[in-house]
């Protein structure tokens, strides 16, 4: 059982969704699926969470965020059309302004951004979507209720065969959407690959792997091809930014390995993170 976490680089149109659906598709192990918020398209690009925390800013400061949220609207909606998909978010769209206007809060609005994704790959996939707000839960003081997270999340993955679970969030007690911090997303990859002990967590991002030095310094230095969590601890503390080492503490606890994949070269072998070296 392989849990899958793209990007927002990989989601961020309709092309980068085919790629991802045929990865997916290539092995039959590749069960659960952890989307990001779509990125940038293009260098000048914004992202959507972005746009999502410009938008409800307007919203509380009484600005016409509804025009602001047709951007985003715009975003989702091209790519829907262009995968030839027949799904329709409108309702979405008019909750989530209700919920803009009602105050909900700017975790809330941000989250909005792998929801509307997770959606969208959920029907591309012919997966089932799962909303982590209804399983990943934080406490008061804002840490993960590990406990009655993978009690809950395990569950219900466990009534099905293949889900899309958005990345990035959670909820509060009482049902309030928190975000994580640092490595959102990644932080619910490892979360889920805990929760229905997965055989390996993928983290497809738009690079090769963890290089042996800084690209902007070194010209095309290599890929390294093996290192343990204790050695990406280590990068992480130099400023290597691919995966960031406490996103990950769950399926290091669980002694799951990490494989590290560039959507845009999914041939290419990459870098896996394991608990140790022979």
């Amino acid at each position: 059982m392989i849990v899958s976490k793209f990007g927002g680089s990989s989601l961020a149109d309709a092309g980068q969704f085919r790629k991802v659906r045929d990865i997916i598709h290539a092995d039959r192990s590749r069960r659960y699926v952890v989307p990001s918020a779509p990125g940038k398209r293009y260098g000048a690009d914004i992202k959507v969470t972005d746009m999502l925390y410009g938008c409800y800013d307007t919203a509380v400061k009484h600005g016409d965020y509804v025009a602001e949220f047709s951007h985003i609207k715009s975003r989702y909606d091209e790519i829907i059309r262009d995968l030839g998909l027949s799904l329709s978010l409108e309702a979405d769209y008019t909750q989530i302004i209700a919920d803009f206007a009602a105050g909900k809060g700017v975790d809330y609005a941000a989250s909005r951004g792998e929801y509307l994704n997770g959606k969208i790959l959920a029907a591309f996939l012919g997966y089932d979507f799962i909303d982590p707000a209804e399983c990943v839960f934080f406490t008061f003081d804002g840490t993960v209720d590990a406990k009655l997270t993978q009690a809950t999340l395990g569950a219900r993955l466990s009534q099905t065969s293949a889900a899309v679970i958005p990345g990035f969030y959670g909820a509060l007690p009482g049902g309030v959407v928190k975000t994580f911090s640092r490595g959102g997303s990644d932080f619910t990859g490892s979360i889920v690959a805990m929760a229905c002990k997965a055989e390996l967590y993928e983290n497809w991002t738009d690079v090769p792997g963890f290089l042996v030095a800084d690209p902007r310094i070194v010209e095309n230095p290599a890929v390294i091809d093996v290192i343990t969590y204790q050695e990406l601890r280590e990068l992480s503390y130099m400023g290597a930014t691919v995966l960031h080492e406490s996103a990950i503490f769950p399926v290091r606890e669980a002694r799951i390995p990490i494989q590290i994949k560039n959507t845009n070269d999914p041939e290419a072998k990459g870098t896996l993170i394991v608990p140790a070296t022979e």
